[in-house]
């Protein structure tokens, strides 16, 4: 992990320019400006915005204001996925900064999971970590940490400290060289051409014949339809293209391991 350093930090801040603009039919007291921020890839929506909420309840009557939900034309954004991931499967096309909608009414029961605290955010980021090291140690590693050592995780994440997370999530990624590999690679290829949001399979990241696997091997056995008649990745074809840039781009966020 030492030699990978600069591609994690590279990874960790990583930041997506974004405009937020209130709802047109949201009541106010005066117009609304938007609202400028750089968002972290590897973080959450509803984790990094409290300045987003609290500048437009600045020119709203506090009867209207609710709980805040955003869209990106049309879709409502699930605050459990990494931002990354959200925009490379809505928006990785688009132009910048990307556009997000700010709501406080209305908010979509059937689309998205309420998110009443930053606890929950935490329980679902630890969640995420016990079953990324279920599959890479059987749950060894995580078990064997103690409470401040989640907490310190957890905090890292949401502080935006490279340093603080790392020095407890290296752990996370370690294995004895006699193994040659964690057990199982524990990944989520995410889609939007289907029903179906994620794939999520068993895959070993040795062969049979001791080779070790590589990212087209794993998409040749789970979705062959994002590689080529010639066995080459494909990052051009429709609906797989956002998909490839998350796992390659996202491998310190929860959603990835």
């Amino acid at each position: 992990m030492t030699d990978d350093k600069d591609v994690l930090r590279d990874v960790w801040f990583g930041r997506i320019p974004t405009c937020f603009t209130l709802y047109q039919d949201e009541i106010t007291e005066r117009e609304a400006e938007p609202y400028y921020l750089l968002l972290p890839r590897v973080s959450y929506l509803t984790l990094v915005t409290d300045k987003v909420k609290k500048h437009f309840q600045k020119v709203m009557r506090q009867e209207d204001i609710s709980e805040i939900w955003f869209e990106y034309e049309g879709t409502p954004l699930k605050w459990h996925y990494p931002i990354g991931l959200l925009f490379d499967l809505l928006a990785s096309s688009s132009a910048l900064p990307w556009n997000i909608t700010v709501h406080f009414k209305s908010f979509p029961e059937k689309d998205l999971l309420h998110c009443p605290s930053k606890d929950a955010i935490e329980a679902h980021f630890m969640s995420c970590m016990k079953e990324a090291d279920a599959l890479k140690h059987k749950s060894q590693v995580i078990n064997e940490m103690q409470k401040k050592d989640h907490k310190q995780l957890w905090m890292g994440l949401q502080n935006d400290r490279f340093d603080q997370f790392w020095a407890i999530n290296r752990k996370l990624m370690e294995y004895p060289a006699e193994e040659n590999g964690f057990r199982y690679i524990p990944f989520r290829i995410y889609q939007t051409t289907t029903e179906r949001p994620f794939i999520q399979k068993l895959f070993r990241p040795v062969a049979a014949d001791g080779q070790l696997h590589t990212l087209g091997d794993l998409l040749k056995e789970v979705c062959p339809s994002a590689v080529d008649p010639e066995d080459r990745v494909s990052l051009c074809r429709s609906g797989w293209s956002a998909v490839v840039r998350s796992w390659l781009t996202a491998t310190s966020t929860s959603e990835f391991k």
